[in-house]
């Protein structure tokens, strides 16, 4: 496949939850594509650390603070990205709240809230929002970052695992309505992960050896494992591809 198809020269994106994990991987890769990546998450610390790692590699990227479960702070953000670029072309849908570990029943409304306010409401929002800019400015491409919990609910995740399945329907429903504006959406779907966010999993020794042998590759994956299917989708080279959701996951699924 030829390469300029990943080429994302001139083009300015936003990444969610962007200071760790699955998203600082996504922000970099992208860069290194050519894109402008704004990095984006609650604390402005993180966030710089890894724009001016990005600047470092020799990538274009700049911090900036947005609570994905604010609205406020993702109108100020997309209305500040587009006023000085003059263009939103990505925009990933990352960033994830999972406060809750435990049995479903003994499910605190609380943490159902937050679950719901920074998983779904979030990510419905930031869409609604880039999606009315790119309506009007030719198009784009948005990401939603998704779980296998969305296709397969796990143990002690109740809540998270709903909002994943969530998002899944939210990504079909952008898509259809959003294709006749140049816009495409889907969705990956990561397995176990290693990042802080599953540490839950990953580093409880007694949960981890339950979990590998559901996995057919045996082995958790890395961020940087799961990054390279958002590029694929963000591309030219998936230019015909809205609404799918893409499973990487070591053949969880399968």
């Amino acid at each position: 496949m030829r390469t300029e198809l990943f080429d994302l020269s001139g083009r300015v994106a936003v990444v969610s939850g962007g200071s760790r994990g699955i998203g600082e991987a996504i922000a970099h890769l992208l860069a290194s594509y050519g894109a402008h990546v704004v990095v984006s998450s609650r604390r402005l610390e993180g966030v710089e650390a890894v724009a001016n790692s990005i600047v470092s590699d020799g990538g274009s990227a700049e911090a900036a603070v947005c609570h994905a479960g604010n609205t406020e702070d993702v109108d100020r953000l997309v209305e500040d990205v587009t006023g000085r670029h003059g263009r939103l072309d990505i925009l990933v849908n990352n960033a994830a709240a999972n406060p809750y570990f435990g049995p479903i029943l003994d499910t605190g409304m609380e943490a159902v809230d937050k679950t719901i306010e920074v998983n779904l409401r979030g990510f419905f929002y930031f869409s609604r929002q880039a999606g009315a800019w790119m309506k009007d400015h030719g198009g784009g491409s948005i990401v939603n970052i998704a779980s296998i919990n969305g296709m397969r609910p796990a143990p002690w995740q109740g809540i998270y695992s709903i909002t994943k399945a969530a998002i899944i329907n939210m990504t079909q429903a952008f898509a259809r309505e959003c294709a006749p504006d140049g816009i495409r959406v889907n969705a990956v779907l990561p397995g176990l992960t290693d990042t802080k966010f599953a540490s839950a999993i990953t580093q409880n020794e007694s949960v981890l050896k339950m979990v590998l042998p559901l996995i057919p590759m045996g082995r958790v994956a890395q961020p940087e494992e799961i990054a390279p299917a958002v590029l694929f989708l963000v591309s030219d080279a998936a230019s015909y591809v809205t609404g799918t959701s893409l499973a990487v996951d070591g053949g969880f699924l399968a």
